[in-house]
């Protein structure tokens, strides 16, 4: 039974009232909306593969773009936890994304890996440097991705801002495990074709509650697993129907998914061959397809 949502949201996934535990409050929602304030929530600010959908020159075949749930941005997420706020990934899309979902805060930055669908908004990170009062924004990554950052935004690389408005990164390898006033992150290491990509596994400090986000993988190996056994909500990457040589397919994923054994969880990451409502009805109860907007807080 869903826990009471507001009147103000649009329950996407009305249809599963009966099943899903109580716990979980999913919530739709844009900026306007009056927000819920709880402990643990991640909001999908995109949902999309690398060209987005609808890519430029949208084939005739594949989603139904009347429904605006097959409308997909760039994939990233932001993760309130304990108070502390963590945004994972930057799309070129960040900064609509942010006004979009009314993002205000963000004390802590993670970079999945340097691929440009999760780097290219960096830039926009500016806007957080001047509301945590001019100073740089802790950036987290592999080694692979703080040399893209590097590469990319390199009159960023400063304690502090050159002047106001202007973006300042302080980076740091990311730990296996990194502790933040809010909670722990658990990171480990995921195969994407030629190059490795964080892992990500959030911990709130006060109740435990866990949320496991596996985006842009192959698949997902046994010391991944491990550490994400007492997930409440699982993200993992489900690119589309068809094979891929770095990513899960739908199938895929959710074979996954259904194996880890998570209440609750959600396919991230995909193509415009994969239409939400054709592909929601054919998932197991309790996997979902994410969407833009969409903000699951328990």
């Amino acid at each position: 039974m869903f826990a009471r949502v507001n009147e103000c949201y649009v329950c996407a996934l009305s249809c599963l009232r009966d099943f899903l535990p109580a716990a979980f409050q999913i919530h739709v929602a844009t900026f306007r909306a009056a927000r819920i304030l709880l402990v643990m929530e991640v909001i999908f600010l995109g949902t999309g593969t690398s060209q987005g959908v609808p890519m430029i020159a949208q084939p005739d075949s594949g989603c139904d773009l009347e429904n605006p749930k097959n409308w997909r941005t760039r994939t990233s997420i932001h993760v309130e936890m304990g108070g502390h706020h963590i945004q994972v990934d930057a799309a070129p899309e960040f900064r609509m994304q942010c006004i979009n979902n009314g993002i205000d805060q963000i004390d802590t930055f993670i970079l999945t890996h340097g691929h440009a669908d999760h780097i290219l908004g960096m830039d926009d990170l500016r806007r957080f440097c001047d509301l945590k009062g001019g100073v740089a924004l802790p950036v987290y990554s592999s080694a692979e991705g703080i040399e893209r950052v590097k590469a990319i935004f390199p009159y960023a690389m400063l304690d502090k801002p050159i002047f106001k408005g202007y973006p300042a990164f302080k980076t740091e390898l990311m730990p296996q495990c990194l502790e933040l006033p809010g909670g722990t992150i658990e990171s480990v290491y995921l195969p994407h074709g030629s190059i490795q990509v964080l892992g990500l596994v959030f911990t709130e400090a006060e109740t435990g509650k866990q949320l496991t986000y596996y985006t842009d993988c192959k698949e997902v190996g046994e010391e991944a697993r491990l550490i994400a056994e007492d997930s409440d909500v699982v993200v993992l990457d489900g690119l589309r129907p068809q094979l891929h040589p770095s990513h899960m397919t739908i199938a895929e994923a959710t074979q996954t998914a259904l194996e880890m054994g998570a209440p609750l969880s959600f396919l991230t990451h995909m193509t415009y061959m994969v239409d939400h409502e054709t592909t929601e009805a054919g998932l197991p109860q309790n996997i979902h397809l994410a969407y833009d907007g969409l903000r699951v807080s328990w």
